[in-house]
């Protein structure tokens, strides 16, 4: 029980490391960077201006986050909403009366302040999107009482009789891609921002920067998320995994992976949320199917089947080592 306890502390620090604080630390750097550039009169050139959006969405990438990996998940999504809640009505009541506000502080502090403001811009937009993700799910959750709920994709006995096989599609991706094409979207948007306030600049003088940059937010950002999500769907391939006496199978279309247990370096199952997935390297394998974000066949939700208990017994007689994370929905297997 104590090396479990220890096992699962190790896998949530790693976790909070990589989706947490490293985005809090590199935000922190951005709109320090942001901040002295500010402070030398360069307040609203392109690169500073780059900063303060990149590090503002670091913030708010990393609070969405936390808020996730909160247990209950009911103590995430109150503050959640309340932090989307005090944030938005915050930057509304900065876009309306910063200005006078900051009136009767010196050039410094006022400078600091734009920062903080145009960093605030990006930061709530994520935020409030997360909280689009969270409602958009309750009201799932709600329409499948009205409705058989969707089936997991099952285990099934293979045709070789010596395991099980479950058939899911999934996207090749690895994790850290998807993190680096969410920061390339926060460029480009960015980027595109920058453009539309300097080809609208009599629009913009008119309702005021700020105003304007919430606009682009949702005038661009939102789309350019959506494509994402629909390119990266584009990619769904027909999968399947089945693990033998002493072996894993995984095939991603047409493609068969084969990886005896005693070669098997890592084994990451995931069950169920977005990030639902499996990560397999070892016997010169190194794959990362996602399950989550794939569009599902009717009838059956984007999710995959707890592991098969035998298979706990036999990957620790081939001497890999488990380890559990605290909602018990991710599964590791490391040599």
């Amino acid at each position: 029980m104590t090396e479990e306890t220890a096992t699962e502390a190790r896998v949530r620090v790693k976790v909070t490391r990589t989706f947490v604080r490293n985005p809090l630390i590199v935000g922190t750097v951005l709109l320090l960077v942001a901040i002295g550039f500010t402070l030398v009169g360069d307040d609203l050139s392109f690169f500073p201006f780059l900063l303060m959006l990149i590090g503002g969405w670091c913030f708010g990438f990393a609070f969405v986050n936390a808020t996730m990996d909160m247990v209950p998940a009911r103590n995430g999504a109150i503050l959640h909403v309340a932090v989307a809640v005090v944030l938005g009505a915050l930057v509304a009541f900065v876009i309306e009366f910063g200005g006078d506000l900051l009136d009767p502080f010196p050039e410094s502090v006022r400078g600091v302040a734009v920062v903080l403001q145009l960093a605030a811009v990006p930061a709530t937009g994520w935020i409030w999107l997360g909280l689009l993700s969270r409602v958009t799910d309750l009201f799932r959750r709600r329409d499948a009482k009205k409705r058989p709920l969707p089936v997991t994709p099952a285990w099934e006995r293979e045709e070789s009789g010596d395991g099980s096989i479950v058939r899911f599609p999934a996207i090749e991706l690895r994790m850290r891609t998807l993190t680096q094409a969410i920061v390339a979207i926060v460029v480009v948007v960015g980027l595109l921002g920058v453009a539309l306030l300097i080809a609208l600049d009599d629009i913009v003088m008119r309702m005021g920067p700020r105003i304007a940059l919430l606009l682009l937010g949702i005038v661009l950002g939102l789309p350019v998320y959506l494509l994402l999500t629909a390119i990266l769907r584009r990619r769904t391939a027909q999968c399947t995994v089945a693990f033998g006496n002493d072996e894993l199978r995984v095939r991603v279309g047409a493609e068969l992976h084969t990886i005896p247990f005693r070669e098997l370096e890592l084994l990451r199952w995931r069950t169920r949320s977005d990030y639902a997935r499996i990560e397999v390297r070892g016997a010169g394998a190194d794959l990362s199917l996602v399950a989550g974000i794939a569009k599902p066949p009717r009838g059956f939700s984007a999710e995959l089947p707890p592991l098969p208990r035998r298979v706990y017994r036999r990957l620790e007689l081939a001497g890999l080592a488990l380890e559990k994370a605290r909602r018990d929905e991710v599964i590791t297997f490391r040599r």
